[in-house]
């Protein structure tokens, strides 16, 4: 997984880009941790505590999730979680694959110490 954080010094905003299958990710720091630094140490914290753990463990946003479980991390879109079956164009399987993603803990981890050191920094 590859992926760049940028910062836009003429309007301050934030910037995570991610390589394909894993643009959410970048959704989720971007939205829902941002520069919450007790947001960020809380979700460490948990994958610390997860490992090799069976447990699950949800951080539910506005607008994205995320699900520790079995030594994997998924942010997926809250719409996503609808018990309704709806029928939708084969053309929406595309934007399904955009805003779901699944790593490792230790991708994780490195992801948000990553974004950590990023945005100490600025």
């Amino acid at each position: 997984m590859d992926y760049e954080f940028k910062k836009n010094t003429l309007d301050g905003t934030y910037h995570a880009i991610f390589s394909m299958g894993h643009e959410v990710l970048g959704r989720w720091i971007i939205e829902e941790v941002g520069k919450d630094t007790e947001k960020l140490e809380l979700i460490m914290d948990q994958l610390s505590a997860m490992k090799n753990s069976s447990q699950e463990w949800r951080l539910v946003g506005e607008e994205l999730t995320l699900l520790l479980q079995d030594n994997e991390a998924l942010v997926q879109a809250n719409c996503l979680f609808s018990e309704e079956e709806e029928d939708f164009e084969e053309d929406f399987h595309f934007y399904d694959e955009e805003s779901l993603s699944i790593c490792g803990f230790e991708d994780l981890e490195q992801v948000l110490e990553g974004w950590r050191t990023f945005i100490a920094r600025f």
